[in-house]
């Protein structure tokens, strides 16, 4: 029997991180390439838009009206700091299972898309906004969502570990 190859999870991760940053900065030039600044058209009425904004601030628009002089500094060096977090973690992790290397994978893509953002714009740009009547989520984009469904995937893989290991939550 012939043993089959596995791909390196560094590979993987460099592989994955790089389709996210990809569909992230894509997405982001066609909305800026078709939509004015603020400009907001209606997919789906009562339920999600898609608007071009610029969020100077971090999730949900914290720090926003911090100094503009530091800000972009700021978030530029935290999300170095986290990337190379990510980067140890990731060593740490990859041998527990390909769920972690996805996880990382979405993380790191995510966060090098925003990234790039605030090194390019001094700010992110978002335009995925979802609501229900006049309650909206903060906007967002490709990159936050890849964020979210990386540290939801590394939480999942914790408690698929807990429950292999017999741990209960209480």
């Amino acid at each position: 029997m012939r043993k089959r190859k596995r791909v390196p999870s560094f590979l993987l991760l460099s592989l994955l991180a790089g389709l996210i940053i990809v569909a992230d900065q894509l997405s982001k030039w066609l909305i800026m390439s078709s939509f004015a600044l603020h400009e907001i058209k209606t997919v789906v009425p009562g339920f999600f838009n898609l608007t071009y904004l610029h969020n100077t601030g971090a999730a949900f628009g914290l720090l926003a009206n911090a100094n503009p002089v530091w800000r972009p500094y700021f978030f530029i060096g935290i999300a170095c700091a986290a990337l190379i977090f990510i980067f140890f973690a990731f060593h740490q992790y990859r041998r527990r299972g390909l769920l972690y290397v996805f996880a990382f994978s979405f993380i790191a893509g995510g966060a090098v898309g925003n990234l790039l953002d605030r090194i390019r714009y001094g700010s992110v740009v978002d335009f995925l906004d979802f609501y229900v009547y006049s309650h909206h989520w903060p906007a967002f984009n490709v990159a936050d969502s890849a964020i979210v469904v990386g540290v939801g995937l590394f939480l999942l893989g914790g408690l698929c570990e807990n429950r292999k290991k017999g741990l209960r939550l209480t």
